[in-house]
């Protein structure tokens, strides 16, 4: 489950239905009724948050961003979306990293899912992280 006021326009969630998760976009926020519409593969649905699950960050979600990695010579793994920087201290190891754009850093402790991610990169660029366009 994921709390209501967490999500954003955009965000990836994982969503339940008829006992399977999929993956989606959060497309539309109802505040009076606290329901979340996510647009899937198969269909563009409203749900509570009681259906919806977050993904954990790690390297396949960070390259579905369009992050670039750099495998550092002290074993720490860099990823780098424009001037936004990740900045594990080890590889594979999301339960504590850096972030920062600017002079805005942020240091996490444990590990956090997507769309966590999607709205620290919000609120420090001011621009949504979405998903790169894949081409067919």
């Amino acid at each position: 489950m994921i709390q209501f006021h967490e999500l954003r326009m955009g965000d990836i969630v994982l969503v339940e239905f008829d006992g399977r998760r999929t993956e989606g976009e959060v497309i539309g926020l109802n505040g009076d009724e606290k329901e979340v519409q996510v647009q899937t593969d198969v269909q563009e649905f409203w749900y509570t948050p009681n259906d919806l699950y977050s993904i954990p960050l790690d390297d396949e979600q960070l390259m579905k961003f369009g992050f670039e990695k750099q495998d550092q010579a002290d074993g720490k793994v860099k990823y780098m979306k424009g001037p936004f920087r990740v900045l594990l201290s080890q590889k594979g190891n999301f339960s504590d990293f850096e972030m920062w754009y600017r002079e805005d850093r942020r240091h996490m402790s444990q590990p956090i899912a997507v769309h966590a991610l999607q709205n620290h990169f919000h609120q420090m660029t001011k621009i949504d992280l979405t998903r790169a366009v894949q081409e067919h």
